[in-house]
């Protein structure tokens, strides 16, 4: 099913030259409003003059998520104050957070995106969509419910935490899809399973995930499916250029669709900052083609991944993008060793008996990288038997170095103890000093 049908299926040609007319007259509204940006493109000698098309994107200076920072609060806005309707911020667990303004078109623009998700999950007016990402400053939670609205459908908003009263409502209401993230997904599956007055079979009539705001593997996609009974699907977005909606995956399967008469994206060497050849990866960057208060223009994600131009079956034209692998600031150097923790989920996913939970701790001993693995079985198996257990461990600890080529210190947990997450995950603590 199509949202915007027009859009979504319309020729490379007519796509290319509608990016084209939307990026030129969105470089020159922020050279003229934004004065971070018009001192940045003088710098780089580029004028808006310079931009006729798509194709001349490169000739433009990027964005980073410190430049965010160092303009906060609304250094980077193009809008006027009036014209701003809502802020976003992102945590800012490591500094100032990002904030980002708001027009009315804007909030349009991005239910939209989303719209034109829950569409290609077969989601409609007759559907209940929970939504247990957070709601407030995080775009998880009002961008699937104003989504959601959208498409006519029912809104159930229980935002995150709460699990027994999600579950109760869950079954009482009859939510047919859940918006949350993957990690909460997985323990809300976790807790349906330990609750003895709910059969999933029978009194949950869930259909469809939408799962977004972290990594998660196809192994992940698996345990959530298997577990809930449902499709699972992905869901793209960042707060800098618009949260959830951004892009997402269609019935396919086959990558996710991003949304380019809205964001243009590109993919680019993190370390020479040059593009790399169609179906290479590399680091994601977006250009904001419609955004009103806060543009971006080649803003560095640091997600890496790689995009596929060729047509879905599906009948999109819009550009897949992979799987992201993780992100180019998020990498672990251990022992010289790029390791991703993603790349650890997926080994960890291969074993049938964990749970889907777990956590790496790396740390520096007499100048020796430590690296640490901790991962819980599923109760069922976690019975004393010592032998079966440590042959379990040495099977995951060479696959992990099979697969990072690196040996990593695997214990094994016990059911419960690695602390769960209501919003984004928390799987790597880096306790070295640099």
């Amino acid at each position: 099913m199509y949202y915007n049908e027009e859009i979504e299926t319309m020729s490379r040609e007519e796509l290319h030259r509608l990016q084209s007319e939307r990026l030129v007259r969105i470089v020159k509204y922020t050279y003229d409003n934004v004065e971070f940006y018009r001192k940045r493109m003088d710098e780089h000698h580029v004028a808006p003059s310079d931009i006729k098309s798509v194709d001349d994107i490169s000739k433009l200076p990027f964005m980073t998520k410190q430049d965010l920072r160092d303009y906060y609060p609304y250094g980077t806005f193009a809008a006027p104050a009036e014209s701003i309707v809502r802020f976003h911020a992102s945590s800012g667990t490591t500094g100032k957070p990002i904030v980002a303004g708001y027009t009315q078109n804007d909030l349009d623009c991005w239910s939209e995106g989303v719209a034109r998700c829950l569409t290609a999950y077969g989601l409609s007016h007759k559907d209940i969509i929970q939504v247990s990402y957070g709601y407030g400053l995080f775009t998880g939670g009002l961008g699937a419910h104003d989504g959601a609205h959208r498409i006519g459908a029912a809104t159930l908003p229980t935002s995150s935490g709460n699990t027994s009263k999600q579950i109760m409502l869950m079954k009482d209401l009859g939510s047919t899809a859940l918006c949350c993230t993957p990690s909460y997904a997985l323990f809300l599956a976790e807790s349906l399973e330990n609750d003895p007055d709910t059969d999933i079979s029978r009194d949950i009539k869930l259909k469809v995930g939408v799962f977004g705001a972290e990594p998660w593997t196809e192994n992940m996609r698996k345990e959530l499916e298997s577990k809930l009974r449902i499709k699972a699907y992905d869901i793209y977005g960042l707060t800098e250029v618009s949260g959830p909606g951004v892009g997402g995956e269609c019935e396919c399967q086959d990558g996710t669709h991003l949304w380019e008469d809205m964001f243009y994206p590109e993919i680019i060497d993190p370390v020479s900052l040059q593009p790399v050849p169609h179906g290479n990866r590399g680091e994601l960057v977006f250009t904001t083609l419609l955004k009103e208060g806060m543009p971006v223009i080649r803003y560095r994600t640091r997600d890496l991944t790689y995009l596929d131009y060729s047509r879905c079956k599906c009948g999109r034209t819009m550009v897949r993008m992979g799987k992201i692998l993780g992100r180019s600031d998020d990498m672990l150097i251990v022992r010289g060793v790029n390791v991703f923790p993603s790349t650890v989920e997926s080994v960890i996913m291969e074993f049938p008996e964990f749970n889907g939970q777990y956590f790496i701790t790396v740390d520096r001993v007499n100048s020796t990288d430590t690296f640490d693995v901790d991962v819980e079985l599923r109760p069922e198996l976690y019975n004393g038997n010592m032998s079966g257990i440590l042959k379990l461990k040495d099977a995951l600890t060479w696959r992990m170095v099979s697969v990072l080529g690196i040996k990593p210190a695997v214990h094994i947990a016990e059911p419960g103890s690695i602390e769960r997450s209501m919003g984004k995950a928390k799987h790597v603590m880096d306790k070295r000093k640099f």
